[in-house]
């Protein structure tokens, strides 16, 4: 322990007594690093984001390019394939949001006398500070070996979006889950009706594509299809219960006493997917801020924060 300013200071990783919207005013601030975009240079991440993308890609392409396309079916066709695809496009948008959304980061290094006196302090009280990032933890943070950041509210760190789950773009991943558990359901069921339909006619002009290419393709579609939608959906269901018992899944793990008054059922959707239930809630471009990254972009690009 040291004495700074009257205020005892305390390297430790849990329990702070910092309210979640205190922010730190320096070069490096908060609204300096709302310019920039949220990106994790972690090469496993990557690696997984990418193969999100292919396979996303490759469920719609053997879902356009086997299965519909060929059918005879117009009307068939034409509804299945304008959901399937702006399912995806869904799904997509969310996972880049979720990828590129600053997740509640605590500024690094804010564990200064300057920052401690702007929290106007009684003289005595414990304030709480990380040692792995320098930071004052606010409540509720922790810290991501990953990110080499604090971050609030943090539930996890998925590979999958390159980047924790946390306060500001928890909301994204919810989406992501849902709608990636949706296509994964809607592939399967198309390759239900495909292989009937391909037994039906004894496998002739179900498919541009041979026989055993198209079985191939179809099989593994489903198996994508099978795991990815029981991943999202047990994902997608710990994630609303979580939010409407106000609870992370590190705090869960931890076991750690509320120390903050638990916002319960709808209270908590609402604070994460915000104001009253409306369709702006199933939107993944709900909030992007268009205009100043237009604006950034006329004043000569963006940077990358991490």
């Amino acid at each position: 322990t040291m004495q700074s300013s009257g205020h005892r200071f305390r390297d430790v990783d849990h329990h702070p007594l910092l309210a979640e919207n205190d922010s730190y005013d320096s070069s490096s601030s908060e609204a300096d690093m709302a310019e920039r975009v949220w990106f994790i240079r972690d090469g496993c991440g990557m690696v997984c984001a990418i193969m999100t993308w292919l396979l996303v890609v490759y469920a719609d392409f053997v879902v356009t390019f086997v299965m519909l396309l060929p059918s005879k079916d117009f009307w068939y066709s034409v509804i299945n394939g304008v959901l399937f695809n702006c399912l995806a496009v869904l799904a997509l948008s969310s996972h880049l949001r979720t990828m590129l959304t600053d997740p509640g980061a605590v500024p690094k290094g804010n564990a200064t006398k300057e920052y401690m006196d702007n929290l106007q302090l009684k003289p005595g009280e414990v304030i709480y500070k990380c040692p792995k990032c320098c930071s004052i933890k606010p409540e509720r943070a922790h810290h991501c070996s990953i990110c080499k950041r604090c971050i609030r509210k943090m539930d996890h760190h998925c590979p999958w979006v390159n980047n924790c789950v946390g306060e500001k773009n928890q909301r994204f991943f919810v989406l992501f889950t849902m709608y990636i558990a949706l296509i994964s359901a809607h592939a399967l069921i198309l390759c239900g009706f495909q292989f009937f339909s391909c037994v039906r006619g004894q496998w002739t002009e179900c498919s541009d594509f041979s026989p055993p290419v198209t079985v191939i393709l179809m099989i593994f579609l489903c198996l994508e299809g099978f795991l990815f939608l029981t991943f999202t959906a047990v994902m997608f269901g710990t994630q609303i219960h979580s939010i409407c018992n106000d609870e992370t899944e590190i705090e869960r793990l931890k076991s750690e006493k509320p120390t903050w008054e638990r916002r319960l059922r709808w209270e908590g959707m609402k604070s994460v997917f915000g104001g009253q239930p409306s369709l702006l809630w199933i939107n993944p471009f709900a909030g992007f801020p268009i205009r100043r990254l237009l604006l950034r972009g006329k004043k000569g690009g963006s940077e990358f924060s991490i």
